[in-house]
């Protein structure tokens, strides 16, 4: 599973490489409406976004020897501000996910998860590095011998990633997260359970 994620991390980072090193000589039209001491000719950050993401997650549950994981994949929505080559934001995002893993009598999965979280990052023209983080929240569902229980709890989140401006409106990214959801009293197992998880995932976003 390293060897699996780790080669899906080197594929992607291969293939933002090569998009960069193509757009950097794309012209680029300037949102300019958005945009803070940003010179003309560069690539702007700033403005809504929208977009989709594909990427692996896995995990433990606290108390409990299941080590959830799968692939998961949503959508994202966000707004940057631009200040010369910083850029600050915010996303949100919902994702679906295949996260689960059976330790008998248990199975434990993470059916859905969502996140709230702040951007900071340093752009070099088309190029944007940054750091994230803020509120995580999502399902955790246990099941053994016939019987199902779930809880949606809250949490927090912190990641980093980098993100490729295509052309003036499309951008590709690749980003790492990590999860952790709060524990919740489950009678299937009677101790408070929890889920802790890494995401890898690439996405591409729209900016308007």
């Amino acid at each position: 599973m390293k060897r699996f994620v780790v080669g899906a991390v080197t594929l992607t980072a291969a293939s933002l490489g090569a998009a960069s090193a193509g757009a950097a000589d794309l012209p680029y039209a300037p949102r300019t409406a958005y945009t803070v001491n940003q010179p003309l000719n560069a690539f702007s950050w700033a403005g809504p976004y929208l977009g989709g993401n594909l990427g692996y997650q896995w995990g433990s549950v606290s108390n409990n020897p299941t080590k959830p994981s799968g692939f998961e994949g949503g959508v994202q929505a966000g707004y940057n501000w631009q200040s010369g080559p910083w850029v600050f934001g915010i996303e949100g995002d919902l994702q679906v996910t295949g996260a689960d893993d059976t330790f008998a009598p248990w199975k434990f999965s993470n059916p859905w998860f969502g996140t709230v979280r702040g951007r900071a990052g340093y752009a070099f023209n088309n190029i944007l590095f940054f750091g994230t983080g803020g509120l995580a929240f999502g399902e955790l569902r246990g099941e053994t011998f016939g019987r199902a229980e779930q809880h949606t709890t809250a949490g927090w989140t912190l990641g980093f990633g980098s993100e490729v401006g295509l052309d003036s409106h499309w951008s590709a990214k690749i980003e790492y997260l990590y999860i952790d959801l709060s524990e919740s009293q489950f009678g299937i197992t009677g101790v408070s359970n929890g889920y802790r998880s890494s995401v890898v995932r690439a996405g591409i976003n729209y900016h308007f």
